[in-house]
């Protein structure tokens, strides 16, 4: 039986000012959410659609108790002492992943540390009371978020740097972890809801939130890296997809999926100001993909970002979605296409955080943290002249 909610609680429905009956969500209720009330059956409806996203970063991947490995693994190579930790699994694409991971990597004491850093739960807007009603930050909120996505940056153009075919994913984590220490700022992803290791490295198929090994990287891959930093109380969260080596440029897939990712990306940043609709982000999203003959990956959106890691609002980058909301002066989000050259639908593997197309084409991202300021937008985590990578050419056909 749901718990009853406190006196003069406010409904959840966006723009709802009436008190909260008894009615909760269920689904937040199996997740142990609490404070999830509505006015009245009919309120709950018509809010679904936003409402259901909300509960996206409390299961799948982002569940604890789901983080289980399993029992069955390949055996060690007697070599290398490398082994696949899910040789029954039906990968949809050549990638595997290659273990042991390397052991967590500390963070000093100094250093401040978000509230999931120790048992992995965030707790910061766990809450789900006035979950739709999205932070305005003030001046002195604003340059903290200039400063940690300032750094944020340069701790992803360092990694970015030393990428090249036969270095490891892990050796790539290493850099971010040291760079993140070396500015006094702790790496976000770490033991966020349990992730074990400081950056996202997805390759080739993975379409997020893969989780940096032994694999080493080769000529011909691509690959994604997802920075975050927790700096003086603010997050700062960007990504971009990498070329290895020479034949990952001269390939036209690959290149065309990588290209497109960036231009949908910097098509939407061009439409935030005051009063531009989140829903609208995705239709001209989906539209640039498809022109390069690409879809779009549905399950992950765009969020809110500052204080707390993940927060309202929910960014799709889908064409037709119902997100609720427009942008307003003093909001902090990201917008981060998700484009691949098959379809658009994913899996997870085992690990419950690396996520894959379900065909294994190739699949780009790219992400910046954004604030939306009096007349248009401020890129908070933009590239500066001496950035690695960019845009690449379409390679001339043969």
């Amino acid at each position: 039986m749901a718990e009853e909610p406190p006196t003069k609680k406010k409904c959840l429905g966006v723009d709802c000012e009436n008190e909260a009956s008894s009615l909760q969500c269920p689904k937040c209720l199996s997740l142990g959410i609490k404070d999830s009330f509505f006015c009245s059956q009919d309120c709950f409806k018509k809010n679904w659609a936003t409402h259901k996203s909300m509960h996206k970063t409390e299961t799948s991947i982002f569940d604890p108790r789901n983080l289980f490995v399993p029992k069955v693994v390949s055996k060690p190579d007697p070599d290398t002492g490398y082994y696949n930790p899910f040789p029954t699994f039906r990968f949809s694409g050549p990638l595997r992943p290659v273990y042991p991971l390397s052991p967590k990597r500390e963070v000093p004491k100094s250093i401040p540390h978000p509230d999931y850093a120790e048992d992995g739960i965030p707790k910061a807007g766990r809450s789900l009371v006035r979950a739709n009603k999205i932070e305005q930050l003030n001046a002195k909120e604003q340059d903290g978020m200039r400063k940690v996505c300032r750094l944020a940056r340069e701790v992803l153009d360092i990694a970015a740097a030393a990428l090249r075919p036969g270095i490891t994913t892990d050796e790539i984590d290493e850099i971010v972890h040291k760079a993140c220490i070396e500015r006094n700022s702790y790496p976000s992803p770490l033991n966020y809801n349990h992730f074990p290791k400081s950056v996202c490295t997805s390759v080739n198929e993975v379409i997020c939130h893969g989780i940096p090994d032994k694999r080493v990287l080769l000529d011909g891959d691509i690959v994604n890296l997802d920075v975050t930093l927790y700096h003086e109380g603010f997050h700062g969260d960007l990504n971009e997809t990498y070329y290895i080596g020479d034949r990952a440029k001269a390939d036209p897939d690959t290149v065309r999926v990588v290209e497109a990712a960036r231009e949908c990306l910097d098509k939407a940043i061009a439409m935030v100001k005051p009063g531009t609709l989140f829903r609208d982000f995705g239709n001209t999203i989906e539209a640039h993909a498809k022109s390069k003959d690409c879809s779009v990956i549905r399950t992950y959106v765009g969020h809110g970002i500052n204080r707390i890691f993940h927060c309202p609002p929910n960014i799709p980058h889908y064409a037709k979605n119902k997100a609720v909301g427009e942008c307003k002066p003093g909001m902090t989000f990201t917008i981060e296409p998700m484009i691949a050259l098959g379809k658009y639908r994913d899996i997870t593997w085992p690990d419950n955080w690396t996520s894959t197309t379900i065909d294994g084409k190739k699949t780009a991202q790219f992400e910046h943290t954004l604030l939306v300021t009096e007349t248009g937008v401020e890129v908070l985590t933009a590239r500066t002249p001496t950035s690695p990578g960019g845009p690449v050419a379409m390679p001339a056909s043969s």
